[in-house]
């Protein structure tokens, strides 16, 4: 089967049900109805390909469009019970709907052989961001119990993997590495280190980075998705492409046309999410992939090759350049002439830098701590913060990771 008949079948396989969600949603939803308006579109007797007529909503769009509509941008349908609320940077807020699993992450976590009887350390953050009540919730719609890690801590959480019997983690691989090696500088006996599964996330796993991972972690599988849309694609085994999920419609698009690529061509990924409580049409990740068929001929993505979008994601947090800026304005505040952000990836591991040029007569001490502190709080990321000479242009924040 080529790439063009398995995207064929998916599109005629998902199709109806994109249609039938739209029908159950229009009146409901002021952006989704004010989007098919704009259009021209109907959600009354309109085909797969009108849908394209709709113009990708972008990411970086959202904060503009929650200022607009507060609190959540009219993207939820009137009547949808929500039962909590996030703040992401940006800010982006969102929102979990009422329900088993309402991000759909079940699928991955079962390709990864978790479920009942396994004991999860999740190592994402519960602290407003989405993700940790993400995972939380798929762990237990498949039975596992959860260890609430959150992000940081490691020598902690190294000693709870020893005592409560971890058998899988989830979270950002370049964690994991690190957790090993607490681990393994604990006094313990090695053999109660019981990790045999890994679902990880947010960000790249080259293949050097899988293989140092399995020879403690026998599987570690790749996922894929965002807080709007949720799972969007999920290996079901190393380096097969992403299986797609059956509660969203994905579309590999032109970022700047917004219309799908020819098959096997790189662009957008652009999801559709299936539920009628939240009718996320076209949204616009940002991320680059394109379409690859599985070892069983089904259509998968080949991951996430790289960024079109203007936020950075560093350490599975997203960083806005508008964020950057009004980090960067309070530094240039405490005594900085200029500033900028620096995104690098040395040993399989983001790095955010922060370059400063010390004002004539600036404390470059209190500089520096004044910097440190305005990046955690606002980007929720530690920076490594140095003072320069000079700055070879005016950017903001500079993206110099290769993928």
């Amino acid at each position: 089967m080529s790439v063009t008949v398995a995207l064929q079948d998916y599109q005629d396989r998902t199709g109806p049900l994109v249609l039938e969600v739209l029908r159950g949603s229009a009146g409901r939803a002021s952006t989704l109805d004010s989007r098919l308006a704009a259009a021209g579109v109907s959600a009354d007797g309109a085909t797969l390909a009108d849908l394209d007529r709709v113009p990708v909503l972008s990411k970086d769009a959202l904060p503009a469009l929650q200022k607009e509509q507060p609190p959540l941008g009219g993207l939820l349908a009137e009547g949808a019970t929500v039962v909590r609320l996030f703040a992401s940077p940006g800010p982006i807020y969102e929102a979990q709907l009422t329900g088993p699993d309402p991000w759909k992450w079940a699928p991955a976590l079962a390709a990864c052989g978790i479920g009942a009887g396994d004991v999860v350390l999740n190592c994402f953050s519960y602290h407003l961001s989405p993700a940790g009540a993400m995972f939380d919730e798929a762990c237990r719609a498949v039975g596992a119990t959860v260890v609430p890690g959150g992000v940081g801590a490691a020598d902690v959480q190294a000693q709870v993997v020893a005592d409560l019997g971890v058998t899988a983690y989830i979270g950002l691989p370049s964690y994991l590495a690190g957790l090993v090696e607490r681990f393994d500088g604990l006094a313990v006996d090695q053999d109660r280190w019981r990790v045999t599964k890994a679902l990880v996330t947010a960000e790249p796993l080259p293949d050097p980075l899988r293989a140092q991972l399995t020879t403690r972690v026998p599987t570690v599988l790749m996922a894929y998705g965002t807080a709007e849309a949720g799972l969007i694609g999920f290996e079901t085994e190393p380096g097969a492409g992403l299986r797609l999920p059956d509660e969203s419609y994905v579309q590999i698009c032109d970022p700047g046309t917004g219309l799908p690529v020819e098959p096997g061509e790189p662009g957008e990924v652009v999801v559709s999410v299936l539920h009628a409580d939240y009718p996320l049409l076209r949204f616009g990740t940002g991320d680059v992939s394109r379409w690859i068929l599985g070892p069983d001929g089904d259509l998968r993505l080949a991951g996430v090759l790289g960024r079109v979008g203007a936020a950075v994601k560093v350490r599975g947090m997203f960083i806005h350049p508008h964020q950057a800026g009004e980090v960067i304005r309070a530094v240039k505040s405490a005594g900085a002439t200029a500033a900028r952000f620096v995104v690098e990836r040395p040993a399989d591991r983001d790095v955010l830098r922060l370059e400063l040029v010390a004002g004539d007569g600036s404390d470059s001490e209190q500089m520096v701590a004044t910097a440190t502190q305005h990046t955690r709080d606002s980007l929720r990321v530690k920076p490594e913060v140095s003072v320069v000479d000079s700055l070879d242009d005016d950017a903001v924040l500079v993206d110099a990771r290769e993928w």
